[in-house]
Parts: C-alpha cells; structure tokens; sequence
C-alpha cells in the first residue's frame, strides 16, 4: 500500500519541479547596441610643439662692468632704440682718455717726422745729405703716420666700447625678466652676458618634429595629391594648434620649412611653421598640439573607442549576430577619428556592436538587441 502509495505521488512531484524550474527561468537580457556606420572622415597627425618668437633676440652685455640702472619694466612692451641697461662708464671714459693723450702723443710723432722729411728732402736734391738719410726720414714718417692711425683706431673701439654701456633695445616687443640686478658684475662668465631676451609676438614660430615613419606618410600622400616633394609643398599643409587646454587656436598656421635631414639619433625631421598672435595669446616656450591634415578616408567604418577590447596589440569587439547571440570578433583598426575607431578589417557596415555592459556579456548568450546612437563627446572636428 506504501509503495503504491510513493508510486502514484511521483509524477506530482514532477510536475511542479519542471514548473517552479520554469518559473524561475531569467529572462533574455535588453542590450544597447550601436551599428557600424561609414563617412568620409579627414585623418589628423598630432606632435607635440614648442613656440618661438617670431623674433627672439638676446639682449647681450658686451662690455664688462657692474651695472648701474635698469630703465624697464620687466614683461612689458620695449620700443627699438629704448634704453634698457646702463653699466658703470667710469672705466671707459678713463680709458677714452687715455687713447687720446696717445693719439696727440702719436700725431706729435708724425708732424716732426713729416717736418724733418720737408727739410731732408732739398738737401737730399742738392747732394748735401746721403740718400740713406732721406730713405730713413720717409721710413720715420710712414711709422709715425702708421702709429697715428693706430692710436686713433684705439680711441675710436674706446669710445665705441663707452656707447656699449647703453644697452638699448635692438627691436621693438616684450621684453623679459631681467637676468641681472643693479650693482651685479655683467659681461664675463659666469655672471650674466645675456642679461635679457625681447621677442617679437604678433606671429610666433612653431618648430616640432615628426618621426621619420609619419614624415614618409605624410610625404607620399602630399606627392600624391599635390606632385612634387613634400618640402616643395609646405604651403599646402593644413596645420592647426591645440592648447593645453584643449581650445584650438583660431589662426591657421603656414609651415615655413621642412628640414633637409632626419636627425640620426632620434630619427625624427624638424619642422617649422608661423601662425598668427594677434591677441598675443601664444607666448615663447609654450607647448602646444600640432595638428597636421595628411589625407580623407573616404567611406571609413566607423566604431566608438569605447566598445573596442584590447588585448596585447590585438583588438576586439562583442558583436550581435543575425540569431541574436553574442559574438567576439577580432578587429584590424587602421586610425583614430574624434572619439571613433577607423576599422580595417574584421566588420561591415550595419553590424551591430555591443556599447554598454562590456563585463557582462560573453560569447554564445542570447541578447535583445536595442540600437542606440552613440553621441560623439568631441564637436571641434
């Protein structure tokens, strides 16, 4: 009776089993997926500049001496001619004194000797004195004459190196923080010889250098498009700078040249190029973006960076497919655009991509996939 009774209840048991396992069964998970899309994109190169001057001149002591007055204030616009530094003349009008008691001295020499020869040479005419005698007066005039220049070449680098205690400004622009104070030693190593710097800013240079890959990359891809070489062809490069704060800097530069040879320890070619400053924004020894156009890929596959996996080198994504099932699918990217991947092998245009909830899925699970649009976070390019 007991095992008839144990008999009859065992599908019972069955029943609501496979029925509570039903109940608990989760449901097929909702997925935000974004679809491969194609555009024509332009590609930009990026290298890190530094700015110059359009003028960057050194303001140099030239004589040595302790400085006496700094007529400036630092950071703030010279005019050409202004005077900046003044040094002790005492000196040098010590020395301009000096020169000129040699030269009278000297030009005394040469008057007697010029009036020794006037008087030798009617003698000399008349047989009354010997011909050596004439020949050493003409010598004593000329060494006398020579000795006179030299003195009055002497006084005129004296005076010349009194007009060097005024230290005026070469070219009109900002002038910088002064390297030496009044009262300081300047002109001879180690204290100052370079006592300031103006520089020149309405435009301003900016010299970067690109690696001999990029370089070649760019060089045939304007050869293509323009002919010629790229040194030939730098007013066709389209060149812009980003600051370090992200803002783009609203004048266009125009690159001035390329240099004439790769540097062999760093394999890396200079360039230069000039962009306006009217607003004077850009000051030297800044460092900026240089962001170089080097060509358009037309009908790019574009993905968000945010749903690529990377893995040693090698690049992936979660796809969903046709059965709605997940799948990772390695991926070949070939550039950057904005926030984008430039995909080149590995996806076609409409295939769906898994956007959100990356940890979350896996290979072979069944998902509902909800297509999204993805909002690129960059609106400058």
């Amino acid at each position: 009776m007991k095992l008839r009774s144990l008999i009859l209840a065992v599908p019972f048991l069955l029943f609501f089993s496979c029925k509570e396992t039903t109940q608990k069964a989760p449901p097929v998970p909702q997925i935000k997926v974004v679809e491969v899309f194609t555009k024509n994109v332009p590609i930009f190169n990026y290298f890190v500049g530094e700015v110059f001057g359009q003028e960057d001149v050194s303001i140099n002591a030239r004589v040595e001496g302790y400085l006496m007055g700094i007529h400036f204030v630092e950071g703030t616009r010279v005019k050409k001619g202004d005077l900046l530094y003044t040094i002790d003349p005492e000196p040098f009008n010590a020395a301009i004194a000096g020169q000129m008691s040699l030269v009278t001295e000297a030009q005394t020499k040469y008057l007697n000797a010029e009036n020794n020869l006037a008087r030798i040479k009617p003698l000399a005419e008349m047989d009354a004195v010997s011909k050596s005698d004439l020949d050493f007066a003409k010598a004593d005039r000329d060494a006398s004459l020579a000795a006179r220049k030299a003195a009055e070449a002497s006084l005129k680098m004296a005076q010349i190196n009194l007009s060097y205690t005024k230290i005026k400004a070469p070219i009109s622009g900002f002038i910088g923080k002064t390297l030496a104070r009044v009262g300081d030693f300047v002109g001879r190593s180690p204290n100052p010889v370079i006592v300031n710097t103006i520089s020149k800013v309405e435009n301003v240079r900016v010299q970067f250098f690109i690696n001999e890959t990029s370089y070649l990359t760019l060089a045939k891809e304007y050869q293509k498009r323009f002919g010629g070489e790229l040194g030939e062809r730098v007013e066709r490069v389209e060149i812009e700078l980003i600051l370090t704060d992200g803002s783009v800097h609203p004048y266009q530069g125009k690159v001035d040249f390329v240099n004439r040879e790769i540097d062999a320890s760093t394999g890396a070619i200079l360039i230069q190029a000039t962009f306006p400053n009217p607003e004077l924004i850009l000051k030297p020894g800044q460092y900026v973006r240089v962001k170089i156009k080097y060509k358009d890929e037309n009908d790019a596959l574009l993905i968000p960076q945010r749903v690529v996996s990377e893995l040693q080198g090698e690049y992936s994504v979660f796809v969903v497919n046709a059965e709605n099932k997940i799948e990772s699918r390695k991926i070949i990217i070939d550039n950057k655009y904005n926030d984008y991947y430039i995909v080149k092998e590995g996806l076609k245009k409409g295939d769906k991509i898994v956007l959100e909830a990356l940890q979350k899925v896996g290979s072979g699970m069944t998902v509902v996939p909800e297509v999204t649009v993805f909002e690129s976070q960059i609106k400058t390019q």
